[in-house]
């Protein structure tokens, strides 16, 4: 029996931890298995660059837990993308990525194989299963749904992102303290979050929950109306621009600093068309999507509230990698584990899919067909605790 791991996309802090968790099941249902990791995800795969996980690792899986990133490395390929392949060396040209990786699975002689990333990492394991299946060839594929952004249809709370949040929430702690750097200060908390609005929404949450503990000096600066958030953007809330700057300059004026959290994503479309409408070229990877830190959201939003706030000093600050890069916090450990479980006893069966909340029936933990698997879902601006968050800190939704 050969097992193997490959880990994609953008690190959150579930890759190890994961890796730790199916090998830690698999010890139990399949002791004598060789455990084979491709370094750098499908990357890995198609250069036939591996590396074999030995009895000493599979004794001390605990140690997994400790440690954010992954233990194979990750990469962002996309196995249908044939000339974005050929491009950066992976494959030759003429070749067919997808025959290509699926050659290697054959050659190693892989039963299972087991994918931890978001939509896109998922959607290619599925792809090369299918193409596996029509060539002769019988793969179980299993996927572990991991976005920090938490924007996967249809699984309802992906892997690392209850830690991204927890992270960005401490990463803010310390940040906030530079209202005292200056008068008429503005700092902008910019997170992680392409499309969908959640991760920003949950580190708001979380930080505002973090400061109902803490104990303030009021008659000196140290006051909770410095250290709190006046506005949260999110790419699904529409944002009047006039009326959030009359609304935030008198905040200015009131408290002398104002906290803005913000959705790297929020105001992307018209970000670009303004670039794109002065002959600027924007940068893509290999799926498509927007760099966004070629683009600099944060920047962007800065430069215009800056001038409309009478802003003395601008910070800006992003936690995308400060909290994407850390240790799973215990929610997630508890969901890694049933993910893990489950993901082993569906691969013991055959059963390929992806293994997770499923958001579709009551958030049961399940395996989802790969079919339903994809990106782009959006956070639900209208749930009652989003909500009640913008009504306390006086912004309209």
């Amino acid at each position: 029996m050969k097992i193997a791991f490959l880990t994609a996309g953008g690190i959150a802090p579930c890759l190890s931890a994961s890796i730790g968790g199916l090998i830690k099941s698999y010890n139990s249902v399949f002791p004598d298995a060789q455990l084979i990791g491709y370094l750098n995800g499908y990357k890995g795969l198609l250069t036939g660059k591996k590396i074999f996980f030995p009895d000493s690792v599979k004794n001390n899986t605990k140690i997994f837990d400790k440690y954010g990133g992954s233990p194979i490395g990750n990469s962002r390929v996309k196995l249908t993308n044939i000339e974005n392949c050929v491009k950066e060396g992976y494959i030759k040209d003429g070749q067919v990525p997808l025959e290509v990786a699926a050659r290697q699975l054959m050659e190693d002689n892989v039963d299972i194989l087991h994918t931890i990333g978001g939509d896109d990492t998922n959607t290619m394991a599925a792809e090369l299963s299918f193409y596996l299946k029509d060539n002769g060839y019988d793969l179980t594929v299993v996927g572990l749904p991991k976005t920090v952004d938490n924007d996967v249809y249809p699984v309802s709370q992906t892997l690392g992102a209850y830690t991204a949040a927890e992270q960005g929430a401490i990463f803010f702690e310390n940040l906030s303290n530079e209202n005292t750097t200056s008068s008429r200060q503005l700092i902008i908390h910019e997170v992680m979050g392409r499309n969908c609005g959640w991760l920003t929404a949950q580190t708001a949450r979380e930080y505002r929950q973090r400061l109902d503990t803490k104990e303030f000096l009021p008659e000196v600066l140290i006051e909770r109306s410095r250290w709190d958030i006046d506005a949260v953007y999110v790419p699904e809330m529409p944002l009047d621009f006039d009326i959030e700057c009359e609304r935030l300059l008198n905040l200015m004026n009131e408290k002398d600093c104002v906290n803005i959290f913000l959705s790297e994503g929020a105001g992307t479309e018209t970000i670009v068309k303004e670039l794109e409408s002065d002959g600027q070229e924007i940068q893509r990877d290999a799926f498509g999507h927007v760099a966004l830190d070629a683009l600099n959201p944060g920047k962007w939003f800065a430069k215009q509230f800056t001038k409309k706030l009478l802003a003395e000093k601008t910070l800006v600050q992003k936690s995308g990698y400060f909290a994407r890069s850390a240790a799973p916090n215990k929610k997630d450990l508890e969901l890694i584990k049933l993910s893990c479980d489950l993901a082993v006893a569906s691969a013991k069966n055959g059963e390929s899919g992806v293994a997770g909340l499923n958001d579709d029936n009551d958030n049961k933990m399940e395996l989802i067909d790969f079919k339903r698997i994809r990106g782009g879902k959006p956070f639900d601006v209208n749930q009652e605790w989003f909500s009640s968050l913008l009504s306390e800190i006086g912004q309209k939704n």
